[in-house]
């Protein structure tokens, strides 16, 4: 034990010799205060107000040259009255035709910029950013967690124009006090940073130098001074929206619900209320996300639900302060956290049991009649985040020759969600927790499945000392759900957990229970610090028992995990290279029952080189595993280890084509499983407002065990697997057209084509096996296709009859999902959206692929189309 830690321990000394350089000291800037004539936001800063407040300058370069003088200087003003905070930026360019000015929508942070970044509760941990490019396109982003969180979805409104002249360029902003957030003082100090990009040196220049290797951003933010006599605004914003909708799509003769088009017009609100000082409730009734974009297209055929991002608006904005992720080393544990936001308004969980000639309607998600979410942070540091929501019962119609029925199949749901936080020492230290609690009414539902009552929570922590340099963090989780005992079974049985596998004697199957309870976390000591080289210990765990799916994700329980890693950074130009990142990994996980089920480790790098291309690589080792869950509630499997490589490379993103190939390789010790992906991103942009994106992908999946079914014999299970040849492709294409920085025309397209063979079918029969060859009996004789009726029959004793059978289980899986979105802020806060969306999903059991057959038949499916106008006012009162 003495000998293992004395690595680890000699490398937190040894990084003393890897320190960085130091910031710079805190620079400070007083605000003028003015009134009565405010300056007029057009960008000219030819008011004559301007000229009492004072230029600062003396920028300093961050990217690509860490620490040096920008090739162009930057200066700034800032003013202020009761209602507003005006900045003026000015950027110097003695070459102004070359200055970089796209036309983008909102938030694309495209050519030449500036930007603001404001820690207004002086917390040294949050922040609001505000960003205009050359060519007049806003950008604003929330900041949280000292910069390591960005949230460009949140959308204040604020006022800012540009113009050019023969020294460059200027940006004059207005920016509401009602928009930010501070505490009830007579006197303000808030924490300020500004930025400046020029695109075409791709260099990025700072007024407060934080070298790139400083252990955080806000928290070395320089100061803004002499705000007096502001007060924060109880504002009041309300946003109501109309719409209508048409859906058309395939007639299907006989089935009522199939007429083949659909009307809809319906209204909602959202509303922002400014509760006190610090903190704000956002509220959204009868809400609608019809101009979100679709998720990718997929082919899972894993035992595990697949993680998708949010895109939802309401959800998305302000999430960090609800986030409670349970940190872990590799990808099985990186979405595991207490609030899933998409559990609520998702599919419904039941469809009705139809009988002979009996057609049906069932939503397809779940309706949120009202949903609120109270946050802010006080001025004692405390964060605060509640959110609470109602999903509506759902029914499934059902049509018997005109005889009507209903049948529900999702009960009337309530979600709750608390957080909160408690920040010391400026930030340098913190605690708190999270609780989460969810309520089904299951009464006359018939659905006795769910879980009427799933609770969770946890307590995290976070400590940094020597100049932040080091720090220790940790997280903890509970759970505890409650319901019928076929909903405890349901959560004993699946995928998560799988109790009733006949090796895992330290869990118990008990059919009779009504609760589970389970627990989890981690804890990281590490080093990051102004160095370049950077180090993180880490232990994470997931008992049997932990459930969090009912708001939250996790992908599987029963697993405890080691992980180390050490990063090398190098920011400054040298060589070839801008700047260089080297990493290695190490892993080791253990299930409940103190098996090794996995271990590996990684080395991977790459960075910028100086014609701004960029190349990144990695190289992969995962030892033998044990696999839990391959047999699907069976025997753990003795799965051989394997080789992987990624890689990536990119081209000059200044440029107007712009392109990028990736690519991974992964190769199995045995059984001649491989794994093969590669990729291209490119991009055309033939003038500074249009931007096309084509970004084609190609998989080829040889897999020597994959699962197929699991049948019985005489009381005896039999786990079949085969091998599956798959071949997967899709192209995802972009098209971004902004009219001016308020109107913008958007397309997504993805067509997406995959196909499975299945040949050599056999039967596990001693998983734990040392011999590869050992661990199943490989079908020869015993099996035949039935090709009339598409199943195959097993006869193990080969006396003629067939003793089980299964499904063919090849497919052709086609699917192409679009949507075209025209937005229009006509005014500042309000929008206009014009939606067409298409969607067409094809399959089929014959295993082949060909891709110009598989999109030729993709095409010939009848598309399911939606057209929607949406339109939003926003009022502040």
């Amino acid at each position: 034990m003495k000998r293992k830690l004395l690595l680890p321990g000699f490398l937190f000394c040894a990084t003393a010799i890897f320190a960085g350089d130091p910031p710079a000291e805190k620079k400070i800037y007083h605000a003028k205060h003015i009134n009565p004539h405010p300056p007029v936001i057009d960008g000219k800063l030819d008011d004559p107000v301007w000229a009492k407040a004072e230029w600062t300058t003396n920028f300093t370069q961050r990217e690509p040259n860490d620490g040096a003088a920008p090739h162009q200087q930057t200066a700034f003003k800032i003013m202020y009255d009761e209602k507003n905070l005006y900045v003026s930026i000015r950027a110097y360019d003695n070459e102004p035709d070359k200055i970089v000015r796209r036309v983008t929508r909102r938030d694309q942070f495209d050519g030449d910029w500036v930007e603001i970044n404001i820690d207004s509760y002086f917390d040294h941990r949050t922040g609001f950013s505000f960003t205009i490019n050359a060519a007049g396109v806003k950008g604003d982003e929330a900041i949280s967690n000292d910069g390591d969180n960005w949230d460009a979805n949140w959308n204040p409104v604020w006022f800012g124009e540009v113009s050019i002249d023969h020294e460059g360029w200027v940006a004059e902003m207005r920016i509401p006090l009602s928009q930010l957030r501070f505490g009830d003082k007579d006197e303000q100090t808030w924490g300020i940073q500004v930025q400046r990009r020029i695109f075409r040196k791709q260099e990025r220049s700072v007024w407060q130098y934080i070298p790139q290797n400083t252990p955080g951003w806000v928290s070395f933010f320089g100061e803004l001074q002499g705000l007096k006599g502001i007060k924060p605004a109880r504002r009041i914003e309300l946003l109501p929206y109309s719409l209508g909708s048409t859906r058309q799509f395939k007639e299907v003769p006989g089935n009522p619900f199939a007429t083949g088009e659909l009307n809809k017009l319906s209204g909602g609100l959202d509303a922002k209320v400014g509760v006190t000082s610090d903190l704000t409730m956002d509220v959204t009734i009868n809400p609608d996300f019809g101009q979100v974009e679709a998720d990718p297209s997929e082919v899972n055929l894993t035992a595990f639900e697949t993680f998708f991002a949010e895109k939802r608006p309401f959800f998305i904005e302000g999430q960090d302060i609800l986030d409670y992720k349970l940190a872990g080393g590799d990808g099985s544990f990186s979405n595991d956290r207490l609030f899933y936001s998409r559990r609520i308004g998702r599919a419904p969980h039941g469809y009705p049991a139809l009988n002979s000639g009996e057609y049906t309607k069932v939503p397809e998600n779940s309706s949120i009649a009202a949903a609120a979410k109270l946050t802010g942070k006080t001025k004692s540091g405390v964060s605060i985040g509640i959110l609470d929501a109602v999903t509506d019962e759902e029914e499934a119609e059902i049509d018997n020759l005109g005889q009507r029925r209903f049948e529900i199949v999702e009960p009337r749901t309530n979600f709750f969600v608390g957080r909160v936080q408690k920040d010391f020492n400026k930030g340098v230290s913190a605690i708190g927790g999270m609780f989460t609690a969810t309520h089904r009414d299951l009464r006359r539902t018939g659905i006795n499945y769910l879980n009427t009552q799933a609770y969770s929570g946890g307590i995290d922590f976070r400590h940094q000392w020597h100049n932040r340099t080091y720090y220790v963090e940790g997280t903890s989780v509970f759970s505890n759900i409650r319901g019928s005992k076929a909903a405890i079974q349901e959560a004993q049985l699946g995928s998560r957990r799988y109790y009733q596998r006949p090796d895992a004697d330290y869990v118990e199957y008990d059919p009779n229970r009504t609760s589970l309870s389970g627990h989890g976390g981690n804890l990281s000591l590490g080093r990051g610090g102004n160095s370049r080289l950077r180090l993180n210990l880490s232990f994470t765990w997931r008992s049997p028992g932990l459930e969090l799916n009912d708001l939250g994700f996790v992908r599987q329980a029963d697993r405890a995990m080691q992980s180390a890693w050490a990063g090398y950074r190098i920011t400054k130009p040298f060589a070839i290279f801008n700047r260089l990142n080297i990493n290695l990994n190490q892993w080791q996980g253990w299930n409940f029952g103190g098996e090794t089920v996995f271990r590996g480790g990684n080395i991977n790098g790459g960075g910028q080189l100086k014609n701004y291309w960029g190349i990144w690589s990695g190289l992969n080792r995962d030892g033998e595993n044990l696999a839990t869950t391959a047999l699907r509630g069976g025997p753990a499997l003795r799965a051989p280890g394997q080789w992987s490589h990624w890689y990536e490379v990119d081209s000059d993103q200044r440029r107007a084509i712009q392109f990028g190939v990736f690519g991974y390789n992964s190769w199995k010790d045995e059984g001649q499983t491989d794994y093969h992906e590669i990729g291209v991103n490119s991009s055309f942009r033939p003038f500074k407002s249009l931007t096309f994106r084509l970004n084609p992908f190609y998989s080829k999946n040889n897999d020597d065990l994959q699962y197929v079914n699991t049948l019985t014999l005489n009381g005896e299970n039999r786990y079949i697997f085969g091998r599956l040849n798959q071949k997967t492709l899709g192209v995802t294409m972009r098209l971004d057209y902004s009219v001016t920085p308020n109107l913008s025309l958007q397309f997504y397209g993805q067509p997406f084509v995959s196909a499975g063979t299945y040949s050599q079918f056999k039967r596990i029969t001693s998983p734990r096996a040392a011999r590869y060859q050992d661990r199943f009996h490989p079908f020869v004789r015993e099996i035949k296709l039935d090709e009339q009726s598409g199943i195959f029959n097993v006869d193990e004793n080969l006396d003629g009859a067939a003793d089980y059978a299964f499904d063919n289980p090849d497919f052709n899986f086609r699917q192409f999902r679009s949507n075209f979105v025209m937005r229009w802020e006509y005014i500042p806060g309000s929008t206009l959206f014009v939606v067409w969306s298409q969607g067409r999903t094809g399959f089929a059991s014959q295993g082949e692929f060909s891709f110009r057959d598989d999109l030729k038949n993709l095409f010939r499916v009848y598309p399911d189309n939606v057209f929607l106008i949406k339109l939003n006012r926003w009022f502040s009162l």
